[in-house]
């Protein structure tokens, strides 16, 4: 019987069990997907520790790539023996794993199952930061927090090559070798500098248009002293905690300023809009314009250190489990 990570309660990686589940026959407009590789998200940590709540028991993970072994009535697009590769909904860690047709892409040669594991959400989640919540166009300067992990490396790549001046901000200085490395023009190591101070520096009191966040709660107030009148400020993760409430009218105080926190599934919510934004993200990673990092790999039934070195900060780029 197959394997799978499944929590019956929130709370730490304790929580996370390695357990046998039963996978039958795909019903309708359903695919059986043998995953063959999976992709680790801070995601992944929220639902676990109920941050963002989900029905219990549940199994982890909401992105991987694998092959087609059984299709159910009324799916026309795939058949047995496809590679594809999916981000959402909720269930990825798991060997073998009923899917949605309707949520799954096929993976065009070229494009290996670890870098798809990898990047499906990170990858489609900078897809429609860059592209459609704000578009990113030459000659902008944009702020990426994070410019070191899984969606920061992609942004900043995809980024330049749209021919945008790229401020990063990193935790160390080992992490701005990296945000250098990923196309960042400029680095702030925020242990040492306050951000807005300097980005406005960078951009002689200007201010930048758009301030990609994902770390959430100790960036957030200073993130919008980095923006210029009107400018947008994109929420769009919790790596430091939630963003504490505060009042709208500092948005006017700080120059009629705007606030999105915009998720994925909004973006992919129709069938047409998953599989254009895809199929933009592997045109620019078989170009190679941006390379997607695997700097980790865990077996999946060690998927609970996983979320503790995530956690700790000890990884970089993608982490990739392997059933």
């Amino acid at each position: 019987m197959p394997r799978a990570i499944r929590i019956h309660e929130t709370g730490g990686p304790e929580t996370m069990r390695w357990e046998e589940v039963e996978v039958g026959k795909p019903g309708v407009g359903e695919v059986r997907v043998r995953n063959t590789a999976i992709g680790l998200n801070f995601l992944d940590t929220y639902h676990r520790s109920g941050l963002y709540p989900v029905a219990l028991p549940t199994t982890l993970g909401v992105e991987g790539a694998g092959v087609v072994e059984a299709v159910g009535p009324k799916v026309k697009e795939f058949k047995v023996g496809d590679r594809v590769a999916y981000a959402q909904p909720i269930g990825a860690y798991a060997e073998v794993a009923l899917r949605p047709a309707e949520r799954l892409v096929k993976l065009p040669g070229g494009i290996d199952d670890k870098t798809a594991a990898a990047m499906m959400l990170k990858g489609l989640t900078a897809q429609y930061l860059l592209r459609q919540t704000y578009k990113v166009k030459k000659g902008d300067t944009i702020l990426v927090h994070a410019a070191a992990g899984g969606v920061g490396q992609i942004l900043c790549q995809w980024a330049k090559y749209l021919g945008a001046i790229v401020i990063g901000t990193v935790g160390s200085d080992e992490k701005a070798l990296l945000a250098k490395k990923v196309g960042c023009k400029h680095i702030i190591v925020t242990s040492k500098e306050k951000v807005s101070q300097r980005v406005r520096e960078i951009t002689k009191g200007r201010g930048v248009p758009v301030v990609y966040d994902g770390v959430g709660k100790d960036t957030f107030i200073d993130s919008l002293d980095c923006l210029m009148p009107l400018g947008l400020m994109v929420s769009y993760g919790n790596a430091s905690g939630a963003v504490p409430a505060f009042s709208i009218g500092i948005l006017s105080q700080k120059g009629s300023l705007f606030v999105t926190r915009p998720t994925l599934t909004t973006y992919v919510a129709k069938r047409e809009n998953l599989v254009q934004s895809a199929r933009e993200l592997f045109g620019v990673v078989k170009k190679g314009v941006v390379k997607i990092a695997v700097n980790q790999t865990y077996p999946l039934r060690e998927a609970a250190q996983a979320h503790r070195d995530l956690e700790a900060r000890r990884t970089t780029g993608s982490t990739v489990l392997l059933p």
